[in-house]
């Protein structure tokens, strides 16, 4: 048994939700979404909670049942709340701007880096060296800011390029020039 997938899921305030067959939809002030739940569990509401139950009791059925509860969990966060993900640019010359849909970053390249951004996020930049990802659906939100920070990761020796805010690069000392004693 799964001792997460018993625990129930409290809906939050102004968070609307509907259970047809496999399909959980869930509609609140920062969106609607909907997850489609497989074959061997299924989901339930009552006295504003949700409750994930497992159908059968087969080993694979019993093992997805923790995951599932938390992406269920995790659709009700969102749409009450959304998902955000801060990234920051630390480099000289190194800096992003929005251009219409699209995130347009100098990242020290020969040629500015250009990612369109999906359907369903709102990506943002403050200032010149920061960006945040905000949506709906996590997996989205951290998907893309990992697209974003693989174009440049942050190296150990001058920390330029794109890390995470609350990242923390462990820096390396350079090489040291010794010369021997003969």
């Amino acid at each position: 048994m799964s001792r997460l997938g018993r625990k129930p899921i409290d809906v939050p305030e102004k968070v609307k939700v509907a259970v047809s067959g496999q399909t959980v939809s869930a509609e609140g002030p920062a969106g609607k979404a909907q997850l489609v739940l497989p074959a061997g569990l299924s989901a339930k509401v009552a006295d504003q909670r949700v409750q994930v139950a497992s159908k059968g009791s087969s080993a694979g059925e019993k093992a997805i049942w923790g995951t599932w509860r938390s992406h269920v969990a995790n659709l009700l966060e969102g749409v009450g709340k959304g998902f955000e993900k801060a990234l920051e640019i630390s480099g000289v010359g190194y800096n992003a701007k929005m251009q219409g849909d699209k995130l347009v970053m100098a990242l020290g390249l020969s040629h500015p880096v250009e990612m369109q951004v999906p359907k369903g996020l709102t990506v943002a930049c403050p200032s010149a060296t920061s960006i945040t990802v905000k949506g709906v659906d996590k997996q989205h939100v951290g998907e893309f800011a990992a697209r974003v920070r693989r174009a440049r990761p942050a190296e150990p020796y001058n920390l330029k390029g794109v890390k995470y805010k609350d990242e923390v690069v462990r820096r390396k000392a350079g090489k040291t020039f010794v010369t021997g004693a003969t």
